[in-house]
């Protein structure tokens, strides 16, 4: 594609196997630029009453759990297969309306079709139990789908992390309606072209784009939905768990974090100076499992700051589609909410070493790469997301203060540790309160490790195998055998 293209393309719902038109729109601006590039129908009541109906009634003709379960593994691959052929399409888009590397936006899109196909292997091993009650019952269990799950997409990653949640979703055999974000809307609609093209049945995959307060409201507040998957903000995750705790509807829920990375005195810090690079400033920092805060041993806090800020120096900011390691942040409201956080901080006594600032040469939304060090834990900067390219760097003297540092905020997605020592690497993960825990690699794993926080980070499980549980519930059959 080009940008003429993306300019004069319809961008609509899908719903029931078909391309909705739509009499609202939603304008999607490209971040490097802040220029409007594309328009897209926004859904409204009566399209999410619509895309439940037809979810309902996959769930009714039993399109997807009547089936042998290879059958939908063989669907999914199909899927990933025209995943894959549409992945520079989906790449030069998410590119443009992300404003991410073009590498990273093709890496996205590349991870969305392994989804399906990881999870296309799990379709046919989704097994009960027999539970052993003596010679006069037959007790077995059944692992079952809940029906029509509904999955909230944020926009920092849309397309993979649409595919994260949709694809054991369906390995289970639930119809799914996706609500992709107003930001990023566009990648996510060339993944379910190639869902279309794949031959699904209809009703077993919707989307729907619209504001998070009409569309994902009305949605996730519909009485026939079965579940809810949301990826966001703790704010917006609190509110949707209150609607759906009304109607007692289960949630998975991924909400954020401010993990940290604790560096010991005898850590390689060649390891930690590039997990910086990736995990701090990987996606501009909009990342929820992004490294904020490094907590480092006061012996060697000095080269460590010097290192990190050094190479924050080097990294070329600038339009993804021309070859540079960060771009902008996702929205002016983004970067403006960014450098609030960091002027609060220089306020509150942070020394801030490099950036804080917005790029004043450039026409879109463009931050400095961060770094504060003489961070207190408990100023907001140590405290609250920020999601943004900025990196809080503390002291510590004792291990036992490292570790109430990195355990010291309200959230608890991932952590991580910096050392040479089997000892200590392995000591470290039990204390640690979080879901994933790095060991001298930050965003080490992938698609098959577990991945999902505690605390206010949230609950439930997405990624590896353990992901299927999220989407299947338990039903015992207890069968008296007397005569």
């Amino acid at each position: 594609m080009n940008l003429l293209e993306v300019r004069n393309k319809s961008w609509m719902n899908f719903v029931s196997g078909e391309w909705l038109p739509s009499t609202e729109f939603i304008d999607v601006e490209n971040p490097a630029t802040g220029q409007v590039i594309a328009s897209v129908a926004a859904a409204s009541e009566v399209e999410v009453s619509r895309a439940v109906a037809a979810a309902r009634a996959c769930v009714a003709t039993g399109a997807l759990t009547r089936c042998r379960p290879a059958v939908r593994a063989e669907m999914m691959m199909r899927i990933a297969s025209e995943i894959r052929d549409r992945v520079a399409d989906g790449a030069y888009v998410g590119c443009l309306e992300s404003g991410k590397p073009l590498k990273a936006a093709r890496a996205e899109f590349e991870e969305a079709a392994r989804y399906f196909e990881y999870y296309a292997g799990m379709a046919d091993k989704i097994e009960g139990t027999a539970i052993p009650l003596g010679d006069a019952y037959l007790d077995y269990t059944i692992r079952e789908p809940y029906g029509i799950s509904v999955q909230v997409v944020p926009w920092n990653f849309a397309p993979s992390i649409c595919a994260r949640s949709l694809a054991p979703a369906l390995a289970a055999g639930n119809a799914v309606i996706v609500k992709s974000p107003e930001l990023t809307p566009l990648a996510t609609i060339i993944l379910f072209e190639a869902i279309e093209r794949a031959g699904v049945p209809k009703g077993a995959v919707n989307l729907l784009c619209g504001l998070g307060k009409t569309t994902g409201a009305a949605l996730v507040s519909h009485p026939d939905i079965d579940q809810i998957v949301f990826t966001g903000s703790v704010q917006t995750g609190v509110s949707i768990m209150k609607a759906a705790s009304e109607r007692s509807v289960p949630c998975v829920m991924e909400l954020g974090g401010k993990s940290a990375g604790i560096v010991f005195a005898d850590a390689n810090l060649d390891q930690v100076v590039e997990s910086v690079r990736s995990g701090t400033f990987y996606n501009a920092g909009q990342v929820c499992s992004a490294l904020s805060r490094l907590v480092v041993h006061a012996s060697i806090y000095d080269v460590v700051v010097e290192k990190v800020s050094a190479m924050a120096r080097t990294l070329k900011v600038g339009d993804g589609l021309v070859g540079a390691d960060m771009g902008p942040v996702v929205s002016e409201h983004q970067l403006r909410k960014i450098e609030s956080v960091c002027d609060r901080a220089k306020t509150a006594g942070a020394r801030l070493v490099t950036g804080g600032q917005r790029l004043q040469d450039k026409a879109g939304w463009f931050m400095q790469p961060t770094v504060f060090a003489d961070v207190d834990p408990n100023m907001e900067i140590a405290q609250e997301e920020i999601f943004g390219p900025v990196l809080s760097i503390i002291k510590f003297n004792k291990d036992d203060e490292a570790f109430d540092i990195a355990n010291g905020t309200r959230f608890g997605l991932v952590s991580g540790v910096f050392t040479q020592r089997l000892n200590t690497a392995l000591k470290a993960p039990p204390r640690l309160n979080a879901g994933q825990v790095f060991v001298n690699e930050w965003f080490a794993g992938g698609i098959e490790t577990p991945f999902g926080g505690n605390r206010m980070s949230g609950h439930g499980r997405e990624k590896g195998q353990e992901a299927i549980d999220s989407y299947v519930r338990t039903k015992n059959v207890a069968i008296s055998l007397a005569v």
